[in-house]
């Protein structure tokens, strides 16, 4: 076997204390190694990686290439990205792995420098002349690797695109680090398999998933710090709306939640940021470099949440907008120094490698798996052992479903079918629920549809490993600044260690200050009506099945029909008050339990 191709890739550690410089690693780890071996044994034309971000994907796909150019069975390399930013990071890391790629190469030139054997380009610089891109590699035998492989889907003209452009390459490497994409379109040179429910899924041809490189070190655990709050804005019709943030809302009405929480206007974000600094400063004596991140919608807020930064920790923020020309090197200053804080849209979300990442505000309105994932990715990449990142999010309850699905490792789908079949009763009637809350707003134009009057945060819980810690009671301020204070230097068994502890405790404290049973007062305000107090009990006892819900994977029907068969009764759109409030405590009982 060739000298470059580990003799025994499986004796290798998983991971290293002291980790080397993006793209520079002289030793592959083990699932690096594997996955080489893999590669050279069957000696494919295409190749799906699909690993976590932080694992190392670019070392990877570097040590492949730098096989294949060594035993002449590539001429070229072709690197496509989704950024013009990563572009310049894969031709400094290249250059490390001593592989020289033309950052600046654009498809209209044709020829590049014969120092550079090859080229990074984006995916939109593919879409826009696939023709010459395809003319040079029908000309080398070239290898292609597609980072991030998703976006081959963003839009028609990408697929299109990258398929014209690179069908004739000698070999393809297809990396991802996220979720596939949620719509249909099928993403190029990706392998579909059809199953036995007759759904088209994709086929990795090696994955390496969270939870994997969790187990192994190579990542860090990350602790998810939820809020909520009161939220006030007025509707197009002049009407004032207040809600909780997390309560069961229309789609439309949570989106406008999420918004106001949002406003650089508002109390919600400054308190936030601020609990996330203090955060930072917890971390930092463990970390001294560690940094933070705050990722926005839009870049107007960005440079509000930047003034609201300077005015909390009297320190200028990095602002990284993606029509400035100086991004990358923004990003690349803030990598490398001690600053505090950077502040960006879009581009730091995905692929973007700052080790020193490790805590981050989830700050835009965008609510899809995929970038979700793609974000809490900056903050996972491991330096050395016992490193642990923080992520302040809103209390949304698609946000923490992601939260408390880090682990789960998914495949992109093609034609999902909407069937009954996993033993939830209630799933029909809650399909139609959804279409019918949907309906209720009708409207894509969300921003133009409400002014933001004011809001004010409260810590709600932390999300960890598949569980949430925190009572919600009113020592929830005291049980913020115990989290905010975790030590920022744990392995994954202490944090939860120390999570379950302090559940206990502040279970046992409000336990002990509870009242008799008989003497609790009653939940629900006197003064309501009684339609408006079953209606305020029902939105409770969503909620908090919705809760049992991401902690223990039940169907939300599936957790209302034990509720009914421990307690009997009717549905709850039909439940009484008092059954309920019966309910109500059962479920807190539940979670009692399983936190004890």
């Amino acid at each position: 076997m060739d000298s470059h191709v580990p003799a025994s890739p499986g004796v290798l550690p998983p991971a290293y204390p002291d980790r080397a410089a993006w793209g520079t690693a002289n030793k592959l780890r083990a699932w690096q190694a594997e996955a080489l071996q893999l590669y050279l044994d069957s000696n494919p034309r295409d190749f799906l990686a699909v690993a976590t971000p932080g694992a190392g994907k670019t070392t990877f796909a570097l040590t492949v290439a730098a096989e294949l150019l060594h035993r002449r069975q590539i001429e070229r390399i072709t690197v496509v990205t989704p950024t013009e930013h990563l572009k310049v990071q894969w031709a400094e890391a290249a250059d490390r792995a001593g592989i020289a790629i033309d950052p600046s190469f654009a498809g209209r030139r044709g020829k590049t420098n014969k120092d550079f054997q090859g080229v990074a380009v984006t995916y939109a610089g593919i879409a826009v002349n696939p023709l010459a891109f395809r003319v040079r590699t029908e000309r080398f035998k070239t290898l292609v690797i597609l980072d991030e492989v998703h976006h081959g889907g963003d839009a028609l003209s990408w697929g299109e695109g990258v398929r014209e452009a690179f069908e004739p390459a000698a070999r393809r490497l297809c990396l991802t680090g996220t979720p596939f994409r949620s719509d249909d379109n099928p993403i190029p040179f990706v392998t579909y398999e059809t199953g036995h429910d007759g759904v088209a899924r994709s086929k990795a041809d090696y994955t390496y998933g969270y939870g994997h490189a969790l187990r192994d070190h190579v990542v860090r655990p990350v602790i998810f710090m939820s809020y909520s709050g009161e939220m006030r804005w007025r509707t197009k019709a002049g009407d004032e709306v207040a809600a909780r943030l997390g309560e069961p809302l229309t789609k439309d009405l949570t989106a406008q939640a999420l918004r106001t929480a949002l406003d650089p206007a508002g109390e919600w974000m400054g308190a936030v940021l601020s609990a996330a600094d203090k955060r930072l400063t917890e971390v930092r004596r463990h970390m001294p470099d560690a940094g933070a991140l705050v990722i926005s919608g839009d870049q107007n807020t960005a440079r509000a949440y930047a003034k609201t930064l300077r005015e909390i920790t009297g320190e200028s923020p990095t602002v990284v907008l993606s029509d400035e020309k100086a991004a990358s090197k923004k990003i690349a200053k803030f990598s490398e120094d001690e600053s505090r804080w950077m502040v960006a849209v879009r581009m730091v979300s995905e692929g973007v490698d700052v080790p020193r990442l490790a805590v981050g505000v989830y700050a835009t309105p965008t609510s899809t798996p995929l970038f979700f994932a793609q974000a809490v990715g900056r903050f996972v990449r491991a330096r050395k052992r016992g490193e642990t990142a923080s992520v302040f999010v809103p209390s949304v309850t698609r946000l923490l479903g992601f939260a408390a699905e880090m682990e789960v490792e998914r495949d992109h789908v093609l034609g999902r079918k909407n069937t009954n079949e996993d033993g939830d009763i209630f799933a029909l009637e809650d399909d139609l629920l959804k279409q019918a809350n949907q309906a209720e707003g009708a409207s894509d134009e969300i921003e133009g549809n409400f002014e933001a009057l004011g809001s004010d945060a409260s810590f709600d819980r932390v999300v960890f490993d598949g569980g949430d810690y925190g009572t919600g009671g009113e020592n929830a301020s005291d049980e913020e600044l115990d989290f905010l204070g975790l030590p920022g230097l744990l392995e994954p068994d202490q944090v939860r260690e120390l999570l379950h502890k302090r559940q206990q405790k502040s279970l046992a404290a409000q336990k002990k200050s509870r009242p008799a049973a008989a003497e609790r007062e009653d939940p629900t305000p006197a003064e309501l009506a009684t339609h408006e107090q079953i209606a305020l009990l029902r939105r409770e006892l969503n909620g908090l099945v919705a809760a049992w819900h991401h902690r223990t994977g039940q169907p939300h029907g599936v957790i209302h029909n034990d509720l009914r068969r421990k307690l009997g009764g009717p549905a709850a759109a039909h439940a009484s008050s008092i059954q309920l409030k019966e309910r109500i405590e059962l479920i807190r009982d539940w979670a009692a339990q399983r936190r004890a």
